[in-house]
């Protein structure tokens, strides 16, 4: 996978910061240097989730062809990435295990309506929201990385980039432009206190360190 250079990396992010309306807090890219195994572990859980979400679509809405068709092979690349990040952990020695969830995502799900098609269009809206964000992270912790990883990360803004924006077009397709647009504005005013808020435990989709910090994995 092309690792895309330094100003294709700034104008990958900036419409996706500019959509987040917050950026990482640098308190939380600190918190990641020094939870590098944590950082790689739940890495991978995300990369798991996401193409597991991606499933559950496709097996739910079945008559949403061009969602079949995205999600299909958004699900094929989160798999992927899934190995590629094994593959990293197994060189540094890190062992793949099963570690509880950040808030992140139960912050936003607790607020996807349960009627039908409003949980569609929630659902996608929030998928459009965290892979965003995750991109917006890699870009953040690249600079501050090991060339193999921040080579990787960088590797990944492209396609994590296009999930945002297939989340957000089937979003659309499923609804129309103006009721996206305010449940997005409703669940980033969600989002931005889970980022910028204190967390107890460091994950990927974390805040920022609370009083009881975790500084290993």
């Amino acid at each position: 996978m092309p690792t895309p250079a330094i100003d294709e990396v700034g104008q990958l992010v900036a419409p996706l910061r500019e959509f987040l309306g917050c950026d990482t807090p640098p308190e939380w890219i600190d918190w990641a240097l020094a939870n590098p195994a944590l950082l790689l572990i739940d890495h991978a859980n995300c990369e798991k989730k996401a193409a597991s979400t991606a499933l559950k679509l496709i097996f739910r809405y079945t008559d949403y062809p061009d969602l079949l068709h995205k999600l299909s092979r958004l699900a094929r690349e989160e798999l992927r990435h899934f190995e590629q990040v094994l593959k990293i952990m197994q060189r540094r020695g890190i062992h793949y295990r099963t570690i509880g969830a950040a808030r992140y995502a139960g912050g936003l799900h607790a607020a996807v309506r349960s009627s039908e098609p409003e949980r569609l269009v929630d659902t996608l809206v929030v998928g459009a929201i965290i892979e965003a964000r995750s991109c917006e992270r890699f870009a953040a912790l690249a600079p501050h990385l090991d060339k193999e990883l921040a080579d990787f990360y960088r590797s990944l803004l492209k396609s994590e980039s296009r999930h945002f924006r297939d989340y957000l077009k089937l979003a659309k397709q499923a609804s129309d432009s103006a009721e996206v647009a305010r449940r997005v504005e409703v669940f980033l005013a969600l989002e931005a206190p889970l980022i910028q808020g204190k967390d107890a435990e460091f994950r990927f989709h974390s805040g920022i360190p609370g009083e009881v910090m975790a500084v290993s994995a």
